[in-house]
């Protein structure tokens, strides 16, 4: 996001505070306000005086100072954010103590995202964690939560001066999609409800290298606990978008029998879970379904509207998928023994006197459950390519 397009933000944001509040003499002037655009948090060591943890909270503020002066003479002259830490052994008496470090009347009503650390979404259940930001009023709903890998205040820092790292990530998660490689958003609206369920979850997890953020996978929160369990890379990331049935674009990158790549770009995709239940045997069917086109193909001998050719190219990215899909089940039960992609709710759904005898302890019964699958890929689209 350049300069002009941030100061147009601060300018609605301006309106949009000020506006209601006119001829009022309690109205906030613009340049008293430091607008919270993300949050961190990560894990300190332990409290010596209390025998608890640490969190440290960063915010990163956007002020009329950052963007007004962010440029001068076509030069940079200071980042158009501003990152403030303090460390305390609760978020809110943590967040007050920031105010004796700033000079502007902290605003959170735009808050964008929040990053939780890997070493507290570990050590400490999420529950407990985002119990400060579900209840306070003036945080934002939709606002997106992600997990770092390593530590969450890296996230929220760029080597390009002129980049906001919180509007850079809300603008990666819209993605999702072009791409199986990226999870739908989870705001905070949403994990309430994910976080009583006390079913196993994914959560978008990204990377900070060298000053540059980065969407790594997807993070595993064990439903039993509520904390972070592991991740899942990029490519399990994309076996799992295959077992849902959610992606709406993306890529299947696979080879011919001479070795050269075929690219399925997919149209749609759809995804249908069947339970099977015969006495104390659970298993289940994966039915998956998709039409696309081949995007790109290297090999220039073949023609690529020939029939033969098409179903040499569909059965190469049926292949394809299937190991995504056979890889990421396979961490799913015996790596972390988490059912994150729905099972058991269709489990519950067909079966739910079942369901009851074996919800308490599901992630370890999944973990030993058969699936089977199946997957139909449909190349509807070849272009106009011609050889």
């Amino acid at each position: 996001m350049n300069t002009q397009q941030l100061r147009r933000l601060l300018c609605s944001l301006s309106i949009l505070i000020l506006l209601p509040l006119a001829g009022c003499w309690s109205s906030k002037e613009i340049e008293n306000l430091g607008f919270i655009v993300g949050t961190a948090l990560d894990l300190e060591k332990k409290d010596p005086d209390h025998n608890g943890h640490l969190l440290t909270v960063t915010n990163q503020f956007v002020t009329s100072e950052t963007i007004g002066s962010g440029t001068k003479d076509g030069k940079t002259q200071q980042k158009a954010y501003k990152n403030i830490s303090e460390t305390g052994d609760a978020a809110l008496p943590t967040l007050r103590n920031m105010i004796l470090r700033i000079d502007k009347r902290a605003f959170a009503e735009h808050s964008k995202v929040l990053v939780i650390g890997e070493e507290l979404a570990r050590t400490l259940n999420l529950q407990q964690t985002l119990d400060f930001f579900i209840r306070e009023q003036e945080m934002r709903p939709s606002g997106l939560i992600l997990i770092a890998r390593e530590r969450a205040s890296g996230t929220l820092e760029s080597k390009n001066l002129v980049d906001i790292p919180a509007f850079q990530l809300i603008e990666m998660t819209q993605g999702h999609d072009r791409t199986t490689k990226i999870l739908p958003p989870m705001t905070l609206t949403k994990i309430q409800g994910k976080l009583q369920s006390g079913s196993s979850f994914l959560l978008q997890s990204v990377s900070s290298i060298k000053g540059e953020i980065k969407f790594t996978g997807a993070a595993v929160i064990k439903g039993k606990t509520n904390k972070l369990s592991g991740f899942l890379n990029e490519e399990e990331l994309e076996g799992i978008t295959w077992i849902s049935g959610k992606g709406k674009g993306g890529l299947v990158r696979s080879f011919d029998d001479e070795g050269l790549p075929i690219v399925y770009e997919i149209l749609s995709m759809k995804s249908v879970i069947k339970s099977h239940v015969d006495g104390n045997r659970i298993s289940f069917d994966l039915i998956i379904e998709s039409e696309g086109r081949i995007a790109e193909h290297w090999d220039v001998s073949e023609k690529d509207f020939e029939n033969g050719y098409l179903k040499r190219a569909e059965q190469a990215s049926v292949k394809e998928v299937k190991r995504l899909i056979r890889n990421v089940l396979n961490k799913m039960q015996h790596t972390y023994q988490a059912d994150v992609s729905g099972f058991g709710n269709k489990l519950r759904i067909e079966y739910p006197y079942v369901w009851e005898k074996v919800k308490k302890d599901w992630d370890q019964t999944f973990s030993e459950v058969p699936i089977r699958c199946e997957v139909k890929l449909t190349i509807k689209d070849y272009g106009t390519s011609d050889h």
